[in-house]
């Protein structure tokens, strides 16, 4: 009620109906409120205080209500976006900070990744790649895992994480007669993330179909100028050798990035 309202002091008859015993004239002393009918009620052990104030606590309650309700639909969308991702259990708490990074090889591979998760919209903008080789056990899959967190927590992008041979499976379901999606749907959902990472390359030894395979996903992103992110125990020119070099050099073309662990393994040790 304004301030320059009359304040009506009468109890109606409904009013009494709802248990109104009494009012009384009343002032709020902050700005703009002024005079008020403070009404006792046999329902209440106090009268009621000014309702100017009442509704801007009212109001300030349900933007508080709304705010969490929208956090919670963030949280929730995250959630289910990292859900997609596929992150391994083992690596879904893995992040930039947690990788231990001592000698000047460890902090250069550190530096790229940490760079390509920062600026991967530009990257994905650009379609560039990125390839972390070398040795077992230094941290390739922890780092790639981090970027795919950023990928989907920072920039709200959708990324994926696959073995090679997951996705070899993947592909081989489509063939069963039972399957609810087709070998084009397969490959149509690994080429739509905004990052693959693709982890095992070269782990064995490859059949036609694994050569086949990986070179219509990575051949296919490259058309669409997607990132594709590879891990591999190989250095590069073993991983010419795995995949074959259409596939490599899809991944280096337009200033693919490479990140190389060439120091012995740290298994067990955090890294």
């Amino acid at each position: 009620m304004r301030s320059d309202q009359p304040v009506n002091l009468e109890i109606a008859p409904l009013e009494r109906t709802l248990g109104v015993v009494a009012k009384e004239l009343a002032r709020c002393d902050k700005p703009g409120h002024g005079a008020y009918a403070s009404i006792t009620s046999s329902k209440s052990s106090a009268p009621s205080g000014c309702p100017v104030c009442a509704e801007e606590a009212r109001r300030v309650a349900d933007e508080a209500e709304q705010g969490e309700q929208r956090a919670r639909a963030v949280r929730e969308r995250m959630e289910r976006r990292l859900g997609e991702a596929m992150i391994p259990k083992r690596f879904q708490g893995k992040r930039f900070d947690a990788y231990r990074a001592e000698t000047p090889e460890q902090k250069d591979a550190l530096r790229i990744c940490r760079g390509y998760a920062h600026h991967f919209p530009k990257h994905y903008e650009d379609g560039r790649c990125l390839m972390l080789l070398g040795t077992v056990g230094t941290g390739k899959t922890h780092l790639a895992n981090a970027i795919l967190h950023e990928v989907v927590t920072r920039h709200g992008m959708l990324g994926v994480y696959r073995t090679v041979t997951g996705i070899l499976q993947y592909v081989k379901g489509s063939y069963d007669h039972a399957a609810s999606y087709s070998e084009a749907d397969a490959f149509q959902a690994l080429v739509a993330p905004h990052l693959l990472v693709i982890d095992e390359a070269g782990a064995t030894k490859a059949t036609e179909f694994e050569l086949a395979t990986l070179f219509t996903v990575i051949n296919g992103r490259y058309e669409q100028q997607k990132p594709t992110l590879v891990i591999s125990n190989l250095d590069l020119d073993g991983l010419h050798r795995a995949l074959g070099d259409r596939c490599v050099d899809r991944l280096r073309e337009g200033d693919g990035r490479l990140a190389l662990f060439k120091w012995p393994s740290a298994r067990g040790g955090g890294a």
